[in-house]
C-alpha cells in the first residue's frame, strides 16, 4: 500500500518529465537510431550498416522543422563526400598527399552545397569510403544506409508529431515576468524609507543578472518557434511566433528600463547620504506605482502566453485596468516630485529621470503600442518569406489564408491577447 502511495506521489512528476526535452529527445533518437539499423540489416550489403543508425541519430531532433532541415543537410552532405570520393578513386589513390586533396575539395564542396553545419560530414564521407578496397559498393551502400538513417529520422516525427513547445516558453516567459515584478517590488519598499547606496547597488546587480534570465528564455522561445514550424498541428504558427517574441522583445526593453531605474536609485542614493531616497509623500507613491507596474508586467506576461481568447480577453481587461491605475498614480507622483524640485533643487535630474523611466514602462506595455508592434512584425516577417520563398508564398496564398486576412486576424489577436 505504501508502494502505490509513492507512486501516485511520484506520478505528477512522471508526467511532467514526460514532455521534457532531454527525455523527448533521448526517447526519439533512440528508437530513430534502433529502427533504422534493423531496416539496413536488410538493405545494405555491409554486414554492420552503422551509417544508418547514426544518420537517423543525427537527423532527429526535438522540433520537426529542425528534423526536416537536418535531415536533408545531411543527405546532401554525405552524397556530396561520397561523389567526391569516387571522383578521386578514379584518378589517384590513397597517400598524405591525395588525402590532403580529398579534405580541401570536400570542405570545398561542402560550402558550395550549403550543408552549413554538416561540412565536416562531406569530408568525413569522402575518407571512409576512399579509404576502403571496394569502392564502388562502399559508395553505394553508405549512399543506402545515409538514406535509410535519413528518411528513419524524419518518418519518425512525420508520423509521431513531437509536442509544441509553446506551454514552456510561455512559462519561461511569465517565470522571468515574476523575477522583474519582484524586483520592482523590492526597489518600491526601499525606495519609500532609508536606503543605503550599497543596498541600492545591489538591486542594481540584480537588474543586470536578468540579462541571464532573457538569455534562457530566449532560448526557451526558439525552441517553441522551431516546434511551430511545418507542424500539422499547428495553424496560425506565424501568428504565434509573432506574439511570443514580440512579448519577450517587450519584456526585455522592461528589463532594460529597470535597470536604469536602479542605477538612478543608486545615484540618487548616493547623492543623498544618510538622507532617504525621497520625500515621505514621494517615497509612498514610488512604492504604490512600482507595485502598480510589477503587477502590470505578470498581466502583459499572462496575457501574451495565453491562447485561449476569452482567457486573452480577461488578461487585457485586467491589465489595461493595471495600466490606467499605474498611469494615475504616476500624474501624483510628477506633482509630488515637482514640489519636492521646488524646494530643493539639488537632484533635480535624477528626480527628472525617475519619472521618465516610471514612465516608459507604462508606455511600453501598453495594449494599442502591442498592437501596432505586433502588425509591424508581421508585415515584417511575412515579408522576409516572400523574398525567401517567393513560390511557397504564392502557393499558401493559393491554398491557404489570403494575406489581408491574416493581417486582420493578428489585429485580432493583438486586441484579444
Amino acid at each position: 500500500m505504501q508502494d502505490v502511495r509513492e507512486w501516485a506521489r511520484g506520478l505528477p512528476e512522471l508526467l511532467r518529465r514526460r514532455r521534457d526535452p532531454v527525455v523527448v529527445q533521448t526517447l526519439r533518437s533512440s528508437a530513430a537510431a534502433t529502427i533504422a539499423y534493423v531496416v539496413a540489416l536488410r538493405l545494405s550489403p555491409e554486414p554492420a550498416p552503422l551509417t544508418a543508425p547514426l544518420t537517423a541519430l543525427l537527423v532527429v531532433q526535438v522540433t520537426l522543422y529542425a528534423t526536416l532541415t537536418n535531415g536533408f543537410r545531411r543527405v546532401n552532405a554525405v552524397v556530396a563526400g561520397v561523389l567526391v570520393a569516387i571522383a578521386f578513386s578514379q584518378l589517384v589513390g590513397l597517400t598524405w598527399w591525395s588525402l590532403a586533396l580529398l579534405i580541401v575539395a570536400s570542405l570545398g564542396v561542402g560550402h558550395l552545397v550549403r550543408v552549413d553545419e554538416y561540412i565536416p560530414e562531406v569530408a568525413i564521407s569522402a575518407m571512409l569510403v576512399l579509404g576502403v578496397t571496394t569502392i564502388s559498393s562502399t559508395a553505394w551502400a553508405r549512399i543506402v544506409e545515409t538514406l535509410i538513417g535519413a528518411v528513419v529520422g524524419m518518418g519518425c516525427n512525420l508520423l509521431l508529431p513531437p509536442p509544441v513547445w509553446v506551454d514552456e516558453a510561455g512559462e519561461s516567459i511569465e517565470g522571468l515576468a515574476r523575477r522583474v515584478r519582484q524586483l520592482m517590488l523590492r526597489m518600491g519598499e526601499e525606495a519609500s524609507g532609508l536606503t543605503p547606496w550599497r543596498q541600492a547597488a545591489e538591486r542594481l546587480h540584480e537588474a543586470r543578472r536578468l540579462d541571464h534570465a532573457i538569455v534562457d528564455v530566449d532560448a526557451a522561445l526558439r525552441q517553441a518557434e522551431d516546434s511551430l514550424r511545418l507542424n500539422p498541428r499547428v495553424r496560425e504558427g506565424l501568428l504565434h511566433r509573432v506574439v511570443l517574441r514580440t512579448g519577450l522583445d517587450t519584456l526585455e526593453i522592461c528589463t532594460v528600463v529597470l535597470r536604469v531605474l536602479a542605477r538612478t536609485f543608486t545615484d540618487l542614493a548616493k547623492a543623498r547620504e544618510p538622507e532617504p531616497l525621497f520625500a515621505s509623500d514621494t517615497g509612498a507613491a514610488v512604492e504604490q506605482l512600482l507595485s502598480q507596474i510589477a503587477d502590470a508586467v505578470v498581466s502583459f506576461a499572462v496575457l501574451v502566453t495565453t491562447s485561449i481568447s476569452e482567457n486573452a480577453e480577461s488578461a487585457e481587461a485586467r491589465l489595461s485596468a493595471e495600466l490606467h491605475t499605474a498611469a494615475g498614480t504616476r500624474d501624483k507622483l510628477a506633482e509630488l516630485l515637482r514640489d519636492e524640485i521646488r524646494h530643493d533643487d539639488r537632484d533635480w535630474q535624477l528626480l527628472g529621470a525617475v519619472l521618465t523611466e516610471v514612465n516608459r514602462l507604462i508606455d511600453e506595455m501598453n495594449t494599442e503600442h502591442r498592437t501596432r508592434r505586433l502588425l509591424e512584425e508581421l508585415d515584417r516577417v511575412s515579408g522576409e518569406q516572400r523574398v525567401r520563398r517567393p513560390r511557397l508564398t504564392w502557393l499558401r496564398e493559393r491554398i491557404g489564408v489570403p494575406e489581408r486576412l491574416r493581417r486582420n486576424r493578428a489585429g485580432g489577436a493583438a486586441r484579444s491577447r
